[in-house]
């Protein structure tokens, strides 16, 4: 009963602070977090004893799978080297340059151990990394922040136990190697299986509750298996992430999406106020459990500062290769080539130049369309490409934010945790302390001044005139997509039957249509109608999207439009 009423409390809690947070302007997880402080250091407050397992396999699995389904994925393919290189080499590097540290600064640590403390303090953390979205900052910035955060921990995860491992003195390098390469093969394997698994079912479960209760289910279902392989659950829940949010705007229902939205927003305000909150809790139980060994406080605080340091400092050293890196490739890219090209190929589709043949038997006519249908996309896919990367190259001042913005959080804190007296030979207390320490000063110090430091470089989410400009493009093919579905000859309502030529021809004239001067059976056909142009337009918006030429925030935007209005159609057609 106390329980239930403690969590009660707790819910209660997030959501007045972050309510609260809005208005005050400030980030809602400092001002969680600084309440668990606070709350925690009072006398009568007795913190259970949370098994870290619970926030690993328990809280961290949903919340990576919602942010993976909301991921945007064009860019994200666009910038996966640099994400993948955030989240391997630097992880890699940071750990080890913190295993060196540790072990010269506390001797009776040694090196394998030094390691593992590496590892779980170089992840960033998905959850603190919210607050850098919330920011309004750049959306490629934004994009590789968070494609880092989802997936490094599957990085420090495998380092933490190859590190285990080697305190057992069994250390192999290339074992290491492969325990990671099989931890990432078998999480897309079993993330991506499970994933499409059940996006297709929530697809034929057409009931909007039934399929969000389902999805409910999926992180887990992705996360038990691939932990069972010995590969990364997290990754796992990431990759079954991203497939459903590939699948959910072709298969799912408006109001299938609609349900999914509202209520994975509730989950993620609960948890991440969860984990922010239980941080500030912590304090006093890891303050005490490090003094219960008679030890002083100072060597773990000065300690964790010049961990502190230390990450920042590495992190700025690999951030600033990442961004001259990315400016000379945008700076190499040939777009007249590509022009070129795209030119000889509308020329082959003209008829004009003849298809070059395969040394197998002749393409039939259909066949060689299809083959110049397929060029043209990936010419077009790599112009817009090739636009993405000159129109948003990466400058010094997005490589300020995303060093600042790369904060430490309750995987820091739920990974060290994890260790045993026995792994440490007795020093679990100053290891979960200083994790402790640098997880929370990170995400104090960078949450609090990272706003200062966005308006100080005078950054923002981009120019509002392109974004206005690329939201009329965008329709524009859209409703040109609706017209030519009108023009259809044999265009019928959902039930088969055809609609008026008169209404077609009104239509597609964009002839208002007062609703007190019609019957109520024409106005139920122009509902109907209206229903099969947003089909059309959403099939065109699919097709869009997988060309590359407009950017994901604009593409969603588009499709909630669309959702919106089909939803609103069907409330007038008397639809439940």
């Amino acid at each position: 009963m106390l329980l239930a009423l403690i969590l009660l409390v707790a819910v209660i809690a997030i959501a007045v602070v972050t309510s609260l947070a809005q208005r005050l302007g400030v980030a809602g997880p400092l001002m969680l977090v600084a309440l668990g402080l606070v709350v925690g250091l009072m006398p009568f407050v007795h913190l259970p004893e949370i098994p870290p397992s619970w926030i690993l396999a328990g809280v961290l699995p949903p919340l990576l799978y919602s942010s993976a389904v909301n991921l945007p994925a064009l860019e994200f393919r666009r910038d996966l080297r640099p994400i993948m290189g955030l989240s391997v080499l630097l992880v890699v590097m940071s750990s080890v340059l913190l295993g060196l540290f540790f072990w010269v600064a506390i001797p009776s640590v040694g090196l394998p151990l030094g390691i593992a403390l590496g590892a779980i303090i170089s992840p960033t953390d998905a959850v603190a990394t919210s607050i850098a979205k919330r920011l309004g900052i750049a959306p490629r910035v934004v994009t590789m922040l968070e494609g880092e955060s989802l997936l490094n921990d599957a990085t420090a995860l495998v380092l933490l136990r190859t590190a285990i491992v080697a305190i057992a003195g069994s250390f192999s390098l290339w074992g290491a190697v492969g325990a990671f390469l099989w931890g990432i093969l078998i999480a897309v394997v079993v993330g991506g299986v499970v994933g499409w698994l059940l996006v297709k079912l929530r697809g034929l479960v057409r009931n909007s509750a039934a399929s969000t209760a389902i999805g409910f289910t999926v992180p887990f279902l992705a996360y038990l298996p691939a932990e069972e392989l010995h590969g990364s659950g997290l990754v796992a829940a990431v990759v079954a992430g991203i497939v459903a949010g590939q699948g959910a705007p072709r298969l799912f229902t408006p109001e299938q999406r609609l349900s999914d939205r509202m209520t994975w927003h509730t989950v993620e305000l609960v948890l991440e106020g969860a984990i922010f909150l239980l941080m500030g809790l912590e304090l006093k139980d890891i303050v005490g459990a490090k003094l219960a060994h008679n030890e002083g406080l100072w060597t773990p605080i000065w300690v964790a500062a010049v961990a502190l340091v230390i990450v920042v400092a590495s992190r700025t050293a690999y951030v600033t290769v990442v961004v001259w890196i990315q400016g000379r490739h945008a700076d190499r890219m040939n777009r007249d080539a590509f022009e070129k090209l795209s030119r000889k190929i509308d020329k082959v589709a003209a008829g004009e130049i003849d298809l070059p043949q395969r040394r197998r038997a002749p393409a039939t006519p259909e066949e060689q369309r299809q083959r110049v249908r397929g060029w043209q996309a990936r010419v077009t896919r790599a112009l817009n490409d090739i636009d993405y990367y000159q129109s948003t190259r990466l400058g010094w001042k997005h490589g300020a934010v995303i060093v600042w913005a790369g904060m430490r959080g309750a995987v820091t804190l739920a990974a060290a945790q994890t260790l045993t007296d026995a792994q440490t030979d007795g020093h679990r207390a100053l290891l979960v302390f200083v994790a402790f320490l640098v997880a929370v000063v990170s995400l104090m110090l960078q949450g609090f001044t990272l706003p200062w430091l966005v308006r100080r470089l005078h950054m923002d989410a981009g120019d509002a005139t392109d974004d206005d400009e690329e939201h009329a493009r965008l329709f524009t093919a859209l409703w040109d997509a609706g017209q030519e579905a009108l023009a259809d000859p044999g265009l019928v309502d959902r039930a088969g039957n055809p609609f008026p030529a008169e209404l077609l021809a009104r239509m597609q004239r964009r002839v208002q249509v007062r609703t007190d001067d019609e019957e109520g059976s024409l106005l139920r056909t122009i509902g109907e109608l209206r229903l099969v142009v947003i089909d059309a337009q959403r099939r065109q918006l699919g097709a869009l999207a997988r060309g590359g030429e407009y950017s994901s925030a604009e593409l969603r935007r588009a499709l909630n439009e669309l959702d919106a209005e089909q939803l609103s159609l069907q409330v007038r057609l008397g639809e439940e």
